[in-house]
């Protein structure tokens, strides 16, 4: 991002929108003093909170960042809440009726001692948000705060915001690519592009006026659905995996959904929906072989086992490449190489496959899911959805037959949400199972998906 110039209000609550590697993480980084030094990377122009450089107002501004893991800093709930407050030396009797009420406004509902390695990625999002708000602080920056939600978590995060801006009269920017469920609160909408400030006014003004516009370079507008794959071609063929009286559990002894019985088919898509904490992303590493299952089997079938036997969770690393590709809820816990190129060739060397092989292949995904002019970037260089393609992109490189996703779309703008999902569309279509972990009601639409929903231990489907 360059040549972006606005002056933001005390008071005002913006919505910060453009197309997916456009720059709104790192504004909000900036904005929050956290963005590093020259060595880390290349800045031009100034950036200023109450007329200072930002990196010299930290405490002013709480961040929620987009990757909630990467926020958790202690052991245990009470704990993390309470971290903020500290490092600004809150008094101790002051410190702990705002965790509870910070907690209690996001809607966490779990005990001060709770692990918080125990907690699901939509829960550690909550967690992430408590701190924020529990620092009272004048600028509240936003990075996809709702992006690992269940619908009801949504609501909960996005009016605990706005009771306490009314409370404190605090400024907000937050960054979201669906963006209806921020309109009741926000007062004014600033859009980035390749030019900087692209559009800067009211809710009405910038998606109204220019709402087409808009959409057609990548922005989520409220009203204008991006493009969705055609249904499926064929019926769905042979059951792949097999789940029976399957009980999942990501900590050992802590069984978090049981009696589990579900089919993974090929040419065929399944959606596992349901509450946070309800267990969706642990079901789907044991369908991929990378949790052992707590209570029951998950069984592949003969022609996706091809002789490595039944069970998926006592196949070798390169035996899964090739059968069972995973996308994890998190891109950085699966990013290993130096380059975007060079992490599309992991799996592929690891078959052994040819370079004669290996370079089409990756051309051909670095081309489909936009990461071309990025081949030679770090991968912890990218932005969130960015890092979300290469890993579905790297998932794809050793063509597995199955294929579980978690949170596929997160970070998404309109254009490459819809690029995503057709892609997923074709893979269904020649034969692939997909399995999608998703709170993204139109994934499932989308792909004509079969839905099987988890609720508080249970599953119905």
């Amino acid at each position: 991002m360059r040549d972006a110039t606005f002056r933001i209000e005390p008071g005002e609550r913006v919505l910060l929108l453009g197309a997916s590697g456009s720059g709104k993480s790192t504004l909000l980084h900036g904005l929050a003093g956290v963005l590093g030094g020259d060595e880390e990377g290349e800045a031009e122009g100034s950036l200023l909170i109450d007329g200072v450089p930002a990196a010299q107002a930290r405490g002013r501004a709480g961040l929620v960042l987009q990757d909630p893991d990467s926020q958790v800093i202690l052991a245990r709930v009470g704990d993390d809440v309470a971290f903020g407050c500290e490092n600004l030396g809150v008094p101790r009797d002051e410190i702990w009726p705002r965790v509870s009420a910070a907690l209690d406004a996001v809607g966490l509902d779990v005990p001060l001692d709770r692990p918080t390695k125990a907690l699901s990625g939509g829960q550690k999002q909550r967690l992430a948000l408590a701190g924020a708000l529990a620092m009272q602080p004048g600028l509240v920056l936003l990075d996809e705060p709702t992006a690992n939600l269940d619908p009801v978590g949504v609501a909960d995060v996005r009016d605990a915001v706005g009771r306490m801006l009314d409370e404190r009269g605090s400024t907000m920017v937050v960054v979201e690519h669906r963006v209806d469920v921020w309109l009741p609160i926000v007062t004014r909408v600033i859009v980035l592009g390749d030019g900087g400030v692209v559009a800067d006014g009211s809710p009405e003004a910038v998606l109204g006026a220019r709402g087409a516009e808009l959409a057609a370079g990548g922005v989520w507008v409220p009203g204008i659905r991006p493009a969705w794959p055609d249904p499926p071609r064929t019926a769905a063929g042979e059951v792949l995996l097999r789940a029976e009286r399957l009980g999942v559990a990501r900590v050992r002894g802590h069984t978090v959904a049981r009696g589990i019985d579900l089919e993974v088919r090929a040419g065929a898509a399944t959606a596992i929906t349901g509450p946070n904490g309800a267990g969706k992303s642990t079901l789907g590493l044991t369908l991929a072989g990378l949790l052992p299952p707590a209570e029951g089997v998950v069984a592949a079938s003969a022609s996706l086992a091809a002789g490595a036997g039944t069970s998926p969770i006592r196949w070798r690393s390169r035996e899964l490449l090739s059968r069972i590709g995973t996308v994890f809820q998190d891109p950085e816990h699966q990013l290993l190489a130096r380059t975007v190129r060079d992490e599309l060739e992991v799996g592929p060397r690891a078959l052994g496959l040819a370079d004669a092989e290996i370079g089409p292949r990756v051309e051909e995904l670095l081309e489909r899911l936009r990461l071309d002019r990025l081949a030679a970037a770090n991968p912890y260089t990218l932005s969130g959805g960015e890092k979300r393609r290469l890993t579905v992109a790297a998932a794809l490189a050793t063509a597995p037959r199955v294929l579980v996703l978690d949170e596929p779309t997160f970070g998404q703008d309109a254009r490459t949400w819809s690029e995503l999902v057709a892609l997923l569309a074709r893979l269904r279509d020649e034969g692939s199972a997909i399995v999608v972990v998703t709170h993204d009601a139109d994934v499932v639409a989308a792909l004509a998906a079969r839905r099987f929903e988890l609720r508080g231990g249970e599953a119905s489907g």
